[in-house]
């Protein structure tokens, strides 16, 4: 098996190495706030969501036992966890149980890119929130299947089937928004 590139780092923070934990949340928070801004579909949520995986490797840094699994999958799998512990809450909160596909009012897109980069995100909180994951971390995150389904807890067929599901969802729902346009 290749070395983990974060082990080091790890190893370091559970030591309590503060310049340790600065390295790496420079190298990971960039991924982790796309991660979550896509997960959730909301810039401040994802802010709470990577500051408190951060906060959690802190205090379980010196926990983690390399081999299992690679940090990054843990890491991933700990902000996952945390989104998906929101957009429930979201539900209880709201009742709904996913948001609407139409643009805010208040928000207009300022190019044609911008505008179709504001459907597919829209249309990406409008499916399933598992195939939602399967298409930020193959997509967004430029993880392999191996790594997004471990990341995810489901073999690589089940990731497969869910990408598959997913890619059909979005289809689905960018050919109605365009039908209504």
């Amino acid at each position: 098996m290749v070395s983990d590139p974060d082990e080091e780092l790890v190893r370091r923070i559970g030591s309590g190495d503060d310049a340790a934990m600065q390295a790496l949340v420079s190298r990971k928070l960039p991924r982790l706030l796309a991660l979550a801004r896509r997960m959730l579909g909301d810039a401040a949520e994802a802010e709470d969501v990577a500051q408190e995986t951060f906060l959690r490797i802190w205090r379980n840094a010196a926990r983690w036992r390399p081999g299992a699994a690679r940090f990054d999958t843990w890491i991933h799998r700990v902000a996952l966890n945390l989104c998906y512990d929101r957009l429930r809450r979201r539900r209880e909160w709201t009742g709904l149980d996913l948001p609407e596909l139409a643009a805010p009012a208040d928000h207009p897109a300022t190019s044609g890119i911008e505008e179709a980069s504001d459907h597919v995100e829209r249309a990406l909180q409008a499916i399933a929130p598992r195939q939602r994951e399967a298409i930020v971390l193959t997509y967004y995150q430029a993880m392999s299947n191996i790594e997004a389904a471990a990341a995810m807890e489901i073999s690589v067929e089940a990731l497969e089937s869910l990408l598959a599901r997913g890619r059909r969802s979005l289809q689905s729902l960018l050919i109605r928004k365009a039908d209504h346009d």
